[in-house]
Formats: structure tokens, C-alpha cells, sequence
């Protein structure tokens, strides 16, 4: 089991899942918006978001979601929100195996050479990757007037209970009352 990952895992699909479900309301020309500085719209970001995550997991375990061969694929928030449960499940399969970081795979660098780049960083972009096309995301809907969702490492932590209060006697021990 791969423990040290799990909460990072976790909270990226939960994180996209609350972005989601908020963006279920919206219209589409809201959707359509973009701003200076992000990927592009808010669904192609979500898109592209969910697509490239599925493309990091196949490429970690050689297991390919059947949707990730859909060409000319236009999912709508609906359906990214199935896919984000689906990778959700997928890492979580995936952190019950041996992991090796230092196992290497070849992707093509943004130089036009190709580099050896181990499975430990994979990851980290996975991780990397999601944040910041959320913060995109959310920036857009700033640009709208939309009040963005909690959904940061700490209100993970205490939606799912990964951070539990503790109970007032605990609390004063701990302040050396």
C-alpha cells in the first residue's frame, strides 16, 4: 500500500468533483468563458483536465479507461464528473499495489527530445496538473461573479473526516491547561 499518496490522490478527484458539481449550474455560455492566462474555456479545461489524468494513470499501470478511446470526444459536466469517480476508483486500486517510483517512461519533452522520467514524478504532475488548471478554473469563475467551492487541503481533510476534532479535554492537554 502506498499510504504517503493516498490523501493527495483523494483529494485531487475530490477537489475536481466539488468544481464539478458547482459548474453543474451553470450555463453554456458561462462554460464557454475563458481568461487571459488559462488552458481556455472552463469545459475544455475540464476536459482536458480529466483526459490528461487518464492518460497519467494508463500510462502508470497500462490500463486504459474505455473512454480515453472515444475520438472526437466532447464530454459534458455530467459525464466528467462520472469520469473523475471512475479515475477516483482507478487510484484507489492503484495505491493497493507496489509502486515503483524510479520506474522510468519515455515522454516526449517540450524541447523535442525524449526523456526517461520516473513513475514518482508522473505522479507529482498528476497531483501538479489538477491543481492548477482548478485554479484556472476558478479564476474564470471569479471573472463571472461566481463564489468558488471549499475545496482546499484542509476542507478535504474535514469533510471526510481525515482531520477530526478533538474533544474539549484533548484540546485544553494540548494548550498546557
Amino acid at each position: 500500500m502506498n499510504d504517503g499518496l493516498i490523501d493527495s490522490l483523494r483529494h485531487n478527484t475530490w477537489a475536481s468533483r466539488e468544481l464539478l458539481t458547482m459548474c453543474q449550474d451553470l450555463t453554456e455560455p458561462q462554460l464557454q468563458t475563458t481568461a487571459t492566462g488559462t488552458h481556455g474555456s472552463i469545459i475544455a479545461t475540464f476536459r482536458h483536465l480529466i483526459r490528461s489524468e487518464a492518460g497519467y494513470y494508463w500510462r502508470l499501470t497500462g490500463d486504459e479507461p474505455q473512454w480515453l478511446q472515444i475520438a472526437d470526444d466532447a464530454p459534458d459536466i455530467d459525464e466528467l464528473m462520472r469520469r473523475n469517480d471512475d479515475l477516483a476508483a482507478r487510484w484507489d486500486r492503484f495505491l493497493e499495489m507496489p509502486f515503483d517510483a524510479e520506474r522510468t517512461f519515455a515522454y516526449n519533452w517540450n524541447d523535442g527530445n525524449v526523456r526517461d522520467v520516473p513513475a514518482g514524478v508522473v505522479l507529482a504532475q498528476v497531483i501538479h496538473h489538477g491543481s492548477d488548471h482548478r485554479s484556472q478554473i476558478c479564476t474564470i469563475l471569479t471573472t463571472l461573479g461566481v463564489t468558488i467551492p471549499a475545496m482546499g487541503l484542509w476542507d478535504y481533510a474535514e469533510v471526510t473526516n481525515r482531520a477530526r476534532q478533538r474533544d474539549a479535554q484533548a484540546t485544553l492537554e494540548v494548550a498546557g491547561q
